[in-house]
């Protein structure tokens, strides 16, 4: 494996310790904001350096023990401390290398997610409104704040479609393996005979877009209004309050009817306009990065079956890491889900360090 970049991460503490004085020094309001998210930034990255440069001194300090001729206590001493020494060491290395990996810029948003029955009905659509509840408690576990943009309701439940804002800090750095096709099997409560059905969902993830991420020109739009269709009473029948924007560029197609103003469901169709949009030029240059984008964990492509979830058995494997749990109900409650992402950070993790040995 290539060694660490010494003078890299040398500029990196002294820069650190600029921000810091500068800091001190008391500057303007807005001065001082963007000089704090940089400090930041780097805190975490510092520590893990400061860390590994004790542990590379306390190796040194015991190697010269061994090899001082002089007491005899000392030295046997620093060959037992040794194993230890140079565990923490390997161990430091590895943190810093993991931090100063290539960081998606997405990382820190918030995000839209988007879950959709697919093979399998009646069924698909209930699946579809587990899925669902399961990110919405995952998110209650975080803290972050889940707020429904539109859903189609299924006819026996759950959700033809559904599709929801979760906003929080590092949302898409956890969320964004979850993107693809979803399996179920289990045993329907309609089927008399007992027979174990199988069905799917989709998932999309995307990083919400900012404006400043996507400029969208109001000659490239197709703005519709319409009634709004659903529950709602007589202000249903009588108020164009829905919106329906095609972006006609790049054939994206947005409708919002969730709110009763139809100047708060023009805004939000915007901003999810904006969000598929990014989430196309991201996929496209993700796509010039990778011809294979399926050999990529966590590539978001969604044709790919990426989990199953067994009922009968009570188990979830996720195919990509071959990773099983017998943990189905606590996954769907949100409590066990930071179990199978975690495990697919880390082999996110391993595959961009192989890649940088290779290169």
């Amino acid at each position: 494996m290539s060694p660490l970049p010494v003078q890299k991460l040398d500029a990196i503490l002294a820069r650190h310790a600029v921000l810091t004085e500068r800091l001190a020094g008391g500057p303007d309001s807005e001065t001082f904001v963007a000089l704090s998210r940089e400090l930041a930034e780097l805190d975490s990255l510092v520590e893990a350096v400061r860390a590994l440069k004790a542990a590379e001194s306390e190796c040194a300090d015991l190697e010269a023990l061994m090899a001082d001729g002089g007491d005899p206590d000392l030295r046997t001493m620093a060959e037992e401390e040794k194993p230890e020494a140079e565990a923490r060491l390997d161990a430091a290395v590895r943190e810093v290398r993991l931090m100063l990996l290539p960081k998606d810029r997405a990382d820190d948003r918030s995000v839209v997610l988007e879950v959709r029955a697919g093979t399998g009905g009646d069924e698909a659509a209930l699946f579809a409104g587990d899925l669902f509840r399961m990110y919405q408690r995952y998110a209650d576990l975080h803290r972050w704040k889940v707020e429904v943009l539109s859903e189609s309701e299924g006819t026996m439940g759950g959700y033809k479609e559904i599709v929801a804002e979760i906003r929080g800090k590092g949302v898409f750095a956890r969320l964004k393996f979850e993107s693809g096709v979803h399996r179920v099997q289990r045993v329907p409560e309609t089927e008399t005979a007992g027979r174990i059905h199988t069905s799917a969902a989709t998932v999309a993830v995307l990083p919400l877009a900012e404006e400043v991420d996507v400029a969208v020109d109001d000659k490239d739009l197709v703005i519709e209004t319409m009634r709004a269709g659903g529950a709602g009473g007589q202000h249903v029948n009588k108020t164009e309050s829905a919106i329906r924007i095609t972006h006609v560029p790049t054939g994206v197609v947005v409708m919002m009817q969730e709110e009763r103003s139809q100047h708060r469901n023009k805004a939000k169709a915007m901003d999810l306009l904006r969000t598929r949009i990014f989430d196309l030029e991201r996929q496209k240059l993700a796509a010039a990065r990778a011809a294979d984008r399926r050999a990529q964990v966590g590539s978001g492509d969604r044709s790919e079956r990426i989990r199953t979830y067994n009922f009968p058995q009570g188990r979830i494997t996720d195919h990509r890491i071959n990773l099983t749990l017998y943990k189905l109900p606590q996954v769907l409650e949100g409590t066990a889900l930071d179990e199978l992402i975690d495990a697919l950070v880390t082999e996110h993790q391993a595959a961009l360090l192989a890649e940088e040995v290779d290169a």
